[in-house]
């Protein structure tokens, strides 16, 4: 990883950056600025725990499936808060997922017939207001999570 390169930058007084390696365990860094920025904002404490749990999907998502563990490809997590709605979008630099899985079935993965892993997506849209998933022309995708203050 370049020295000099940042992991946060501040965009403007409404927006930070965090720019991260596709390694398991940078995502810790997106779930904490985010938190300390909901906190910031006046978010509840358990608000607070569900958007830390859907960055923290988002961007294992994008580290795994999407930037596929390559540590030279970057997930890049912009965080934006104005007024009541805190708006966060976390980009990889790869192919994605082809499919978007289904809904999981809870029950089968409680008696564990089922893996417990693929419940990321499920959880983003469980716990956030607003989630989208777009592909990027120039490559690369984006999961764009919304969540509202007083919700």
């Amino acid at each position: 990883m370049e020295r000099d390169r940042k992991i946060v930058r501040v965009v403007d007084e409404h927006t930070v950056e965090v720019s991260l390696p596709s390694v398991l365990g940078y995502e810790r860094v997106a779930m904490d600025c985010s938190a300390s920025l909901a906190r910031f904002m006046g978010f509840s404490a358990d608000r607070i725990d569900d958007l830390k749990t859907a960055v923290s999907e988002a961007c294992m998502n994008a580290i795994e499936h999407g930037n596929r563990l390559r540590p030279d490809a970057r997930v890049t997590v912009t965080m934006n808060f104005e007024n009541d709605v805190f708006v966060i979008a976390v980009r990889d630099e790869g192919e994605g997922m082809l499919d978007l899985p289904k809904k999981p079935d809870i029950e089968q993965k409680i008696e564990q017939k089922e893996t417990p892993r693929g419940l990321g997506i499920f959880l983003m849209k469980q716990l956030m207001d607003q989630v989208e998933f777009n592909e990027i022309a120039n490559g690369g995708h984006v999961v764009k999570m919304v969540i509202r203050l007083g919700n």
